[in-house]
């Protein structure tokens, strides 16, 4: 490893950390916690909903975290819960239309903002910048869960 691949892994861990910093700060300016702004996202775009373990799979949250929050918009009538028959373990979470109303602009608003960053690349941009995040994730993933350093070769 070299002096440059340090310098470049502090950089772009250190864009990542300013994107989570944007998102954060946006979902405080609309009333909301940002792992909140992830889960209503998820079903705003979910017409039939969705349940706790997808959202919990699309979000990569946990499931106690998913819970508290399903349980926060359940209380203040934006979502309803419901068992499915085959499996009344499962529960589909939906959006209400007060909900809907609720996170439409807030919703809207960042996934506009997410597409048009996007579309200020080329499509060769889109593909590389793709390409090379989902390789990073899953070398970061791969090392993050590794027992020692030193078989990281």
């Amino acid at each position: 490893m070299t002096k440059e691949d340090k310098k470049n892994a502090y950089l772009y861990c250190k864009f990542r950390d300013e994107q989570f910093a944007l998102y954060d700060e946006y979902a405080k300016r609309n009333g909301m916690m940002m792992k909140t702004l992830l889960v209503v996202n998820a079903l705003f775009y979910a017409k039939e909903g969705m349940t706790q373990k997808e959202i919990c799979q699309r979000t990569f949250q946990s499931k106690q975290t998913v819970h508290l929050i399903i349980k926060n918009l359940l209380a203040e009538g934006y979502v309803t819960v419901t068992e499915v028959p085959e499996n009344k373990r499962n529960k589909i979470v939906q959006m209400t239309e007060e909900g809907r109303i609720y996170c439409e602009k807030v919703v809207r608003h960042i996934t506009w903002a997410e597409d048009t960053a996007m579309s200020m690349f080329t499509r060769e941009e889109q593909e590389q910048l793709i390409d090379l995040s989902r390789t990073f994730t899953k070398n970061l993933a791969r090392l993050v869960n590794q027992e020692t350093e030193e078989t990281a070769e």
